[in-house]
């Protein structure tokens, strides 16, 4: 008998240290939440300030940006003018590389 209320009184024990454990995770795992919401909040706050601080640039009516938009415009269309000139220079040495062998050189 006297074995029987041991053996209760330690499974009783075990399960209150088991339930201070578990309410010990539960107030660090509260902790974290907490921590990550406030982080999380902050961010939030600072992405609004960034939003807010493009927004007042009005980079797109800006003279220098559409100068530079233009000027990117027009290197576009001399590099792509540039690359069709050197396609057609490339066939022609190539056309004359096979003249050049079929005349026996």
């Amino acid at each position: 008998m006297k074995e029987s209320k041991t053996s209760s009184k330690k499974a009783i024990e075990h399960v209150l240290e088991i339930e201070r454990v578990k309410k010990e995770a539960d107030r660090l795992m509260i902790n974290k939440v907490e921590y990550y919401e406030r982080e999380i909040n902050e961010l939030k706050n600072k992405i609004a300030n960034l939003e807010d601080a493009v927004k007042g640039k009005d980079y797109f009516h800006d003279h220098d940006y559409q100068y530079l938009i233009d000027e990117n415009r027009k290197l576009e269309q001399e590099r792509n003018e540039l690359l069709t000139d050197n396609k057609k220079l490339a066939g022609q040495v190539e056309d004359k590389i096979e003249q050049l062998r079929k005349s026996g050189m």
